[in-house]
């Protein structure tokens, strides 16, 4: 059975919505584009951003051996995110929730 972590991408201080999710779109996209076998090992994104820390923030389930390519590639591209948690392990039920929206590759 897959299990899921959850990625917290998080927006520089004072950025709008419509700007963090311009710079998440933009990266979701290079992830398509040239690392499409990772891009494919995220499952989920939460249906709406929230805040964690003062910031605007979008949650992300992945798979828990994917997390250190993405990390990598979001460090490149100028996103920050949060510590992930490899001991939090969802299921594929808990990241289908009304919370979640399925990605399709």
């Amino acid at each position: 059975m897959t299990e899921y972590v959850c990625l917290t991408l998080l927006a520089d201080a004072g950025e709008p919505e419509p700007a963090f999710n311009s710079r998440l779109a933009a990266f979701w996209t290079h992830m398509i584009r040239h690392r499409p076998d990772d891009y494919e090992r995220v499952y989920a994104e939460a249906v709406a951003f929230e805040t964690e820390g003062g910031k605007l923030c979008r949650r992300y389930m992945a798979e828990p051996d994917v997390i250190p390519a993405l990390a990598a590639e979001l460090a490149a591209h100028a996103v920050a995110f949060a510590e992930v948690d490899d001991d939090d392990l969802y299921s594929k039920a808990e990241a289908s929730s009304s919370d979640w929206f399925q990605i399709d590759h």
